[in-house]
């Protein structure tokens, strides 16, 4: 949206200015120059709006600025960079309630592909706690309700998952979580940390198991002036009834069978590795 709109502002003064002037040259001038200020002004109110958040302030409900914010910021990067989604499963999302979404994580692109396909569903992400120091991603991340976790610590450990069962059974918003615990450095998937299905469990909502593809190779072709087919598919919606009375480890190893059945064995770490 708001790549398109400084597309088209630039075009209708570009416009304006041959009309004026006659000259073609000009013409391209004022579109790139338009161009250029409009994104410059728009990363600048970003900017501007996240230099006013206190991360040492709690953050007790989804702000729907930031929130809008966000998606327009993460739509305009995925376009710069290339990034075009091929989404499969997406109308299985659960129209009505909360979820616990779990994916692969095979690069730090994965939270915005994913974001940006599931932008009704106001995903909070249970997320490490370096990414929150980073320029404006963790002012954003801080207003839309994204969960710092300490894998170190056992103990803050478990105050995340806590509080990320609240937000769900609150209704503030969906949790997103990679049951990997880490970006996969090797693009394949690994096995999980099955306590994270404990907030499924304990917030009573189905689980949404994902796939994301192809988000490393963003960098690597736009070098290349290329653009990057990003995959994500929605494999199955867990129903809350069928992940009760049962241990995390089962649910785990079910979630990981959908993956690596969609992924396939060349993208799947094997026993012998």
């Amino acid at each position: 949206m708001v790549l398109k709109s400084i597309t088209i502002v630039s075009f209708l003064a570009a416009l304006l200015g041959l009309v004026l002037t006659g000259n073609a040259w000009v013409l391209l001038g004022i579109f790139a120059a338009t161009w250029l200020a409009l994104a410059v002004v728009f990363f600048l109110v970003v900017v501007i709006a996240c230099a006013r958040v206190d991360q040492s302030v709690p953050q007790e409900e989804d702000s729907p600025f930031y929130r809008k914010l966000m998606y327009l910021a993460i739509e305009a990067a995925l376009a710069v960079i290339g990034v075009r989604l091929e989404t499969e499963g997406l109308e299985k999302t659960p129209a009505d309630g909360r979820f616990l979404l779990v994916s692969n994580h095979i690069y730090d692109l994965d939270p915005l592909v994913l974001h940006q396909c599931f932008r009704k569903s106001q995903l909070a992400f249970i997320t490490k706690w370096e990414n929150c120091s980073m320029f404006v991603v963790g002012k954003l991340m801080h207003k839309t309700l994204c969960q710092p976790i300490n894998r170190e610590n056992d103990r803050e450990a478990l105050k995340t998952i806590l509080k990320c069962i609240q937000i769900l059974k609150n209704d503030q918003a969906s949790v997103a979580v990679f049951p990997e615990g880490y970006t996969s450095l090797d693009r394949k998937l690994h096995h999980f940390r099955s306590g994270v299905f404990k907030i499924a469990q304990k917030a009573n909502v189905p689980i949404v198991v994902c796939t994301v593809q192809n988000t490393y190779k963003t960098f690597h072709n736009l070098k290349h002036l290329k653009t990057t087919k990003v995959k994500v598919h929605l494999l199955e919606v867990i129903p809350a009834e069928e992940l009760q009375g049962i241990h995390t480890n089962e649910i785990a190893d079910r979630v990981y069978k959908l993956m690596a059945d969609d992924l396939g064995p060349e993208q799947v770490l094997q026993e012998t590795e």
